[in-house]
């Protein structure tokens, strides 16, 4: 099924290794440049930079779990989901642009924490966002380019919903 929602595979993979190289050179000057109760005020009220490591998932899940099985089972669960993005890419089963830069944003994250968990037993956090009293967990590039990534697939499957599919099925 060519046409306009081909995959353009050039362009995922540069988007994915650029998230990657993004997300290891952070986390790479955090590691070298600080030490772990770094603290710095970027915006006040807003942003801080930190140095935190979490050997969890996402919002600190699991962090607290030194059990090898449960930490085997975060990265073959995390090496699941990259195989299954790749396979709806490779499939044409993305959507059009905007679904497959974001799949492309989510592996390279996904890609990027799985190394980490792997190299490090854990992930490198150092970005803190508060507003008022509301604090965000700890988040670093490849959290960000997953959830960018993700955010891109919603609006175009929320783009998509109501548009009726053309002659060959296609929305």
């Amino acid at each position: 099924m060519a046409g306009t929602r081909s995959v353009a595979w050039g362009w995922l993979v540069m988007v994915i290794v650029l998230v990657l190289i993004a997300d290891q050179a952070a986390k790479h000057a955090i590691e070298k440049y600080t030490t772990m109760d770094y603290f710095h005020v970027v915006i006040p009220g807003l942003l801080n930079l930190i140095h935190t490591h979490n050997p969890g998932v996402a919002f600190s899940m699991f962090a607290n779990a030194h059990s090898p099985v449960v930490r085997f089972l975060l990265v073959l669960f995390s090496v699941a989901v990259i195989v299954f993005l790749f396979w709806l890419l490779a499939a044409e089963r993305a959507g059009g642009k905007m679904g497959q830069i974001g799949m492309a944003l989510i592996i390279g994250g996904a890609v990027g924490n799985v190394l980490d968990r792997l190299t490090r037993r854990g992930v490198t956090d150092f970005i803190d966002l508060h507003v008022g009293s509301y604090h965000w967990p700890t988040f670093n590039v490849a959290d960000s380019a997953i959830v960018a990534g993700a955010a891109l697939v919603l609006l175009e499957l929320f783009r998509d919903w109501n548009r009726p599919p053309d002659r060959n099925g296609a929305r």
